[in-house]
């Protein structure tokens, strides 16, 4: 049995919206909408990945709320768990900085205007429904 290594995604709510990140790499994923975040490292608690990999990827300093619940499959060994989170006080705007070309804001009607990767789907609809259970 391959050991599971845990993905952190990150929910970051302003005012009620959700950043999506679109991927630039790798190709047979460019394009598509994702939670930003990454793999957690041996020895580092899935919410100090999650400020890292939004540090590295966005440019910003941000502070874990709570797990989402639920867990979703990546390509094994991978599993997603996801995060709420916020921006800190003082922490500059996100930006695209590794992996990602464009940033968007979205409201709860706009949630589904981009093209969520297949395994974030039901990770944001989790996301949807923790932050407004008559959303999703």
């Amino acid at each position: 049995m391959t050991e599971r290594i845990v993905v952190v995604g990150a929910a970051l709510l302003d005012g009620g919206r959700l950043l999506a990140a679109r991927r630039s790499a790798p190709p047979e994923l460019a394009g598509r909408w994702e939670l930003p975040g990454g793999k957690v490292e041996k020895g580092e608690t899935p919410e100090a990945a999650l400020v890292r990999e939004l540090r590295e990827e966005l440019g910003v300093t941000a502070e874990p709320l709570a797990r989402v619940p639920g867990e979703w499959p990546l390509r094994d060994p991978y599993v997603l768990q996801v995060w709420t989170a916020r921006l800190l006080p003082g922490s500059p705007s996100p930006r695209p900085l590794q992996d990602h070309d464009a940033l968007r804001w979205l409201t709860p009607e706009n949630l589904w205007q981009v093209d969520w990767l297949d395994q974030d789907v039901p990770a944001v609809r989790a996301v949807a429904t923790a932050a407004d259970p008559g959303a999703a």
